[in-house]
């Protein structure tokens, strides 16, 4: 017989561990692990973690094996594997209703539950007795069935079980934006039930997402059918959230060791090597001990002060909990496996020794892992004073199973029985490998061959779609409907995929369904869905967004191939030649860069072969299969109705009768409907509806008929209630000036009279007579007035009777009237109409989940609160318009207005990151007023003609604007006359004037003080050659309220009128820096210092306790939040900075050796002794009274706010004796002496 060899000897000892350990717990029937000998539930998580030690050591005896027991033994362990995988497997499709209802709730009610009962299979607690919403579980036993699968086990047995976990993908793929309990199960480390946003969730989803992309299930055997699909937006998302999140694990806690398992194995979600670094020396350096690393700071679980009877923490208790946490020993074995994988086998051989010191001896010396190591009751003081070095007790389950694995697993590793690539054959440790430059291939399309012809002038040859046929070319939207098919199954009551918009990397594959190929256009050219499509330097911009997105994002292989259509409106006012700015586009596509990325511009069938494509077999023919959309009952309100004419600008594929299949009769189906009917009359010569028109004018955007409403029996009065910030300062036209009241003397009813509005023989608004009014009107502008009145007394689907019976809706009427001001580009005009018809903007939530996952807070609405509505957690879509509907005061141009500052703050926050720095949380109400302010200050004109330009502004200029404000760059401004829509209106040019030489100013801010705002005089700007942008504002137009509260806005522009360009710079940085809630690096935690040396921080009769220190640590997100709170209590911008100097001043007190500071620090009284002390000062130096003017709203005279931060009479020098006065009694007798 032949002798055993060492490595197979070896192999026995640790099959007997497991044996041991892990295997004699399983259950026989289910094939699940219970938690220990006393928790017998089976959970998710702790299951997967376990068999990996059975899986690693299978794979290990099937490589090693010296005889047939060897093979034997190595198909017993990998069968044991796919046991628990498969009982796992049954637990979750018990629950196939709740998958299905996730996907649109993605509520902790509807979530799949985290532990099932080891014996059954069965739910063990209810719904809401647990936190089962755990993403990074489902999405560990997803990213490990890949794994296992690609190693060769078969695990998913049927095509009914391949759609269950095909849903399972859109179970977790919106993991970067929902906030789960995370890891621990207890969500916010409070251990109050609060969910948050994980990055061990978010970046467990993301491996499990990129692992399971064009898997076959089936392994060797399957086929198309049996393959999952991921789409990689998707998977961009949940990269970039973590990517801003770490080394930050969520709100609550600034750093987590669970996180190892995301930036190591088995995730290796995170691309940025230098990242993966710094996030594994922050763990390292805060959370490692003698015994292991604590999971976060503050840890209370299984401590000596944690009361076992109680299951939350009161807030202030966390402050107990520090520098006694638990140390797991569990982590080391994660840093064991790490340095394996990273080939440093110095850490290998370090944490190897340390784990093997840590570990308990057990029967027949076997070695096991303790869940972790806790202080002794008595010695908790001593540990106070000298943390790390207390000698502490193991506690909790022996062995710790999942701990166990990993310890069994890297062990395996480090002696050579299993290589990297063996437990990871889908190969993930590569993440960080640099990856290819990216070359995005560009296909143009012409509409029209009047188009081409054009085109083919200026030396760009291109193909219309009938030229590229037999390659069909369709709207993103379409693709999205055709996912939306994905993963049905009618046995199990599973729909597919939800309809979602389509990313550019989605739409820049080709697709090949039966026997067609597919290409589809991005979705911002879309016009039907908002606005912003209708501008040409928009649709520029958004494109070098994308290309620059696709180079830094696309990881498939094959080349993109951006498929771009040239339709009318991209063309100039001629119509006979293209538009300067595309123009400009399709010169730099030529040359082969732009917007930072290689291209190559050519024709669709040259690009078949280089292209990424892609087989959607789920629209072959078959038991699921039908492409027929009668067969699946498809909503006619799940997608938006699609015009003919108007879906990809009116291209159409040619297509013959023996070519028209199945696929193309699904299609034309979501492409069906009724093609609106031309039913408005054309603008009529001016004349006849002067007093109507006058009266209308003012019942628009941000003025309703609130005062007038109670007459007509308007429902739902409160909608119409307009913000006093918002009311127009010029007399009103009768028609809503009247402020709001109740109609109890009859008054109400005589003003509505005056309207001269047509009335029936009640005297009530005779809607019959606006509609004949339709017909003779002027202007676009005063078919849009009658609609709106229709629309409001009527309701949108009121038919109108024009022409016919029953005629249009107003609904439809104002759709095409939509149309037709798009064309005339009236942009105050579309957003409007828009926010009447509640267009959709496509990416709004998703623009406010970028914003939130990369650690800002949005507040929509103006100060204070409770009008200013802070969002802090990804909202569903329908959620948060009425959010912002409701904080706009539902006033339909402020709240369309605030949808799209927040769809271009996150394109810039994608883009260019850096312009947000110094910002937490993003006011987009402020920004909005900030926007007017800056544009009447360049204009030099009042409120209400400020607010006309803001909301007149093209997207891109709107765009620009914003861009300017969020950087500090100037811009000078230029004034123009010309036409349009019959009536002379003012365009305004925006000047870069950096672009013209000046000098750079540095991004306004704390932090740059010495840099300055240099504006230049009105002659200068309009002699500096620069980048035009032209702001289009119609100077016949009376129908915007202001954005501003006129009082403090005329004062604002007296003061900056009388001074030269100098003077006022400081003013507006404070109000910009205020507005945009910037603070120095360092604020937040020199704030926490500052509290933990007196009892509090008053600001405005808010405080701010030192008890918060005691709740949360210094670089917790969660205790910036609650500092901000305070601070945005103030309204007005600038004194909430002057606020923010008076902490800054404080905060230099916390290095001196002062024990006490005093009790609650009133910092606005800090700020008005300041105040009084540069008053004083500069009285006596000769100032007069209207230079030493105060604000009537704070007291603080205007010369300070104006005043530099440094300097003889700068704010910190009067700030700096202030404090020094109202501390005095508490500072050092040979402190700093007042000068």
């Amino acid at each position: 017989m032949r002798s055993r060899s060492n490595s197979g000897v070896r192999l026995d000892g640790y099959a007997r561990l497991v044996q041991q350990t892990i295997l004699r717990h399983q259950d026989a029937v289910t094939g699940l692990l219970p938690a220990s000998a006393d928790h017998r539930d089976a959970w998710v998580r702790d299951n997967v973690y376990s068999i990996l030690a059975v899986w690693g050591l299978g794979l290990a005896y099937r490589k090693n094996a010296d005889r047939d027991e060897d093979k034997a033994k190595a198909y017993e362990l990998e069968q044991s594997v796919v046991k628990l995988m498969r009982g796992l497997l049954q637990c979750m499709m018990r629950q196939v209703d709740k998958v299905e209802a996730f996907k649109y709730s993605q509520s902790t009610k509807d979530c799949l539950h985290a532990k099932y009962n080891t014996q059954t299979c069965a739910t063990v607690v209810g719904d809401n007795e647990w936190g089962h919403l755990q993403l990074d579980a489902t999405s560990l036993y997803l990213l490990m069935l890949a794994q296992m699968t690609a190693s060769g086990l078969h695990i998913i047995h049927s095509l009914d079980e391949v759609n269950f976990i095909q849903n399972l993908v859109f179970y977790i793929e919106a993991a970067y934006k929902t906030a789960d309990f995370g890891i621990w199960e207890r969500g916010d480390k409070t251990n109050q039930g609060i969910t948050e946003l994980n990055a061990s969730s978010v970046g467990m989803a993301k491996a499990a997402l990129e692992a399971l992309d064009e898997l076959d299930l089936f392994g060797a055997k399957g086929g198309p059918q049996s393959v999952i699909r991921v789409l990689s937006d998707e998977v961009q998302h949940c990269q970039s959230i973590l990517h801003s999140m770490l080394p930050r694990a969520s709100t609550s806690k600034e750093v987590d060791a669970s996180v190892l398992s995301v930036i190591s194995y088995p995730a290796f979600a995170v691309e940025d090597s230098e990242l993966v670094e710094i996030t594994k020396q922050e763990i390292i350096t805060k959370l490692q001990g003698r015994y292991g690393c604590c999971r976060f700071l503050r840890d209370g679980y299984r401590t000596p002060k944690e009361d076992p009877k109680r299951l939350y923490y009161e807030p202030a208790e966390l402050k107990l909990f520090e520098n006694i946490e638990c140390e797991w020993p569990l982590f080391w074995a994660y840093l064991i496996i790490d340095g394996i994988f990273s080939g440093n086998m110095e850490q290998v051989q370090e944490y190897r020794e340390a784990l093997e010191g840590v570990l308990i001896k057990g029967k027949n010396g076997v070695r096991l892992v303790p869940e972790l190591y806790s202080v002794p009751p008595d010695k908790v003081d001593e540990e106070y004073r000298n943390p790390h070095t207390v000698d502490r007790i193991p506690m909790g389950k022996l062995p710790h199973m999942w701990g166990q694995s990993l310890y069994i697993l890297g062990c395996l590793m480090a002696e050579g029985f299993l290589a990297p690539g063996e437990i990871d054959p889908l190969n993930r440790r590569f993440a960080t490998v640099p990856k290819p430059d990216v070359v995005v291939q560009v296909c143009i399309l012409a509409e029209t061959e009047g188009i081409k012809a054009i085109l083919k002038e200026e030396g760009i040859d291109v193909e219309t779609v009938e030229d590229v046929y037999p390659i069909r070319v369709q709207p993103a939207r379409i693709l999205s409907h055709i996912y939306a098919r994905l993963g049905r199954n009618k046995q199990m009551n599973l729909t597919g995929r939800p309809y979602r918009h389509m990313g550019v990397l989605g739409t820049s594959k080709l697709y090949k369904i039966r026997k067609s190929i597919f290409t589809f256009t991005p979705q911002f050219i879309d016009q039907q869905q908002f606005y912003l499509a209708l501008d040409n330097k928009m649709i520029v911009e958004m494109l070098r967004t994308d290309l620059s997105y696709l180079c830094s994002r696309w990881r498939m292989t094959g080349r993109p191939t951006i498929t771009f259509p040239i339709s009318h409106i991209m063309l100039d006012e001629t119509g006979n030649g293209v538009h300067p700015t595309v123009l400009a586009m399709l010169r730099k596509l030529q040359d082969g860069y732009f917007g930072g990325a290689r291209t190559q511009m050519g024709k669709l069938s040259e690009f078949l072969t280089t292209s990424c494509r892609t087989h959607l077999s789920f629209m072959d023919p078959g038991p699921e299969g039908k492409v027929f959309a009668e067969s699946y009952r498809l909503c006619s309100d799940s997608f938006e109705k699609l015009d003919t004419k108007e879906w990809l600008h009116g291209l159409q594929v040619a297509e013959e009768e023996d070519t028209y299949d199945e696929v193309a009769q699904y299609l034309d189906h979501l492409l069906q409907h009724t093609t609106p009917q031309s039913n408005l009359p054309p603008t009529a010569q001016r004349g006849g509806l002067s007093r109507f028109r006058a009266a209308v004018h003012t019942t628009r955007d941000l003025m309703s008929l609130a005062s007038k409403a109670k007459d007509l029996h308007v429902q739902n009065v409160g909608m119409y209630v307009p913000s006093k910030i918002f009311q127009a300062s010029q007399q009103s036209v009768n028609l809503l000036g009247s402020p709001y009241q109740h109609d109890t003397d009859g008054k109400s009813h005589a003003v509505y009279a005056e309207m001269n509005l047509p009335r029936d023989e009640d005297g009530s608004v005779d809607c019959k007579a606006l509609v004949d009014q339709l017909r003779v009107c002027p202007t676009l502008q005063e078919q849009a007035d009658i609609l709106y009145m229709l629309h409001m007394l009527r309701g949108p689907e009121w038919h109108t009777g024009l022409d016919s019976e029953p005629g249009p809706t107003v609904k439809e009427l104002l759709t095409e009237l939509y149309v037709r001001v798009g064309e005339t580009r009236q942009w105050a005009l579309i957003r409007y109409i828009s926010g009447i018809l509640k267009k959709k903007v496509e990416a709004l939530d998703e623009a406010c989940t970028d914003l939130l996952s990369h650690q800002k807070h949005l507040t929509v609405g103006l100060p204070p609160e409770p009008r200013e509505k802070t969002i802090s957690i990804p909202v569903p879509y329908e959620e948060l318009v009425l959010l912002i509907d409701e904080a706009s005061e539902k006033n339909l141009s402020v709240s369309i207005l605030t949808q799209e500052i927040m769809v271009y703050l996150a394109m810039y926050m994608r883009t260019q990151p850096a312009l947000f720095v110094e910002m937490f949380r993003i006011r987009i109400g402020l920004i909005i007023q900030v926007m007017a302010t800056e544009l009447a200050h360049s204009l030099h004109c009042s409120a209400r003609e400020a607010t006309e330009n803001l909301m007149n502004l093209s997207p891109s200029d709107m765009k620009s604007l914003l861009y300017h404000i969020l950087s500090g760059k100037e811009f000078g401004v230029e004034k123009s006359v010309h036409s349009v829509d019959s009536l002379l209106t003012t365009a305004v040019s925006i000047r870069d004037v950096e672009a013209a030489g000046a000098t750079r100013p540095e991004r306004s801010g704390l932090v740059r003080l010495k840099s300055e705002i240099k504006q230049q005089l009105d002659k200068r700007r309009q002699s500096l050659p620069g980048i035009s942008v032209v702001l289009v504002l119609s100077a016949q137009s009376a129908r915007h309220a202001e954005l501003l509260d006129k009082d403090s806005f005329s004062r604002m522009l007296e003061d900056q009128g009388s001074k030269d360009s100098r003077q006022g710079q400081w003013q507006r940085r404070r109000r910009l820096d205020g507005a945009l809630n910037r603070v120095p690096v360092g604020f937040y935690q020199k704030v926490w210092k500052v509290l933990q040396k007196c009892h509090g921080l008053s600001v405005e009769g808010f405080v701010l306790p030192s008890s918060t220190t005691r709740e949360m640590t210094p670089g917790e997100m969660k205790f910036a939040v609650h500092v901000e709170s305070v601070l945005n209590r103030v309204p007005q911008p600038e004194y909430r900075q002057l606020l923010v100097e008076a902490i800054l001043v404080l905060t230099m007190l916390v290095d001196m050796e002062v024990h006490t500071i005093g009790g609650i620090i009133a910092v606005e009284k800090i700020l008005h002794r300041a105040n009084d002390l540069f008053y004083e000062e500069q009285k006596a130096l000769g100032a007069d009274d209207h230079m030493l003017e105060r604000d009537p709203s704070t007291g603080i005279c205007i010369l300070l706010y104006d005043s530099a931060p440094s300097g003889r009479f700068g704010t910190m020098t009067y700030l700096s004796k202030s404090v020094a006065l109202y501390v005095y009694d508490f500072l050092p007798t040979d402190g700093c002496s007042m000068q």
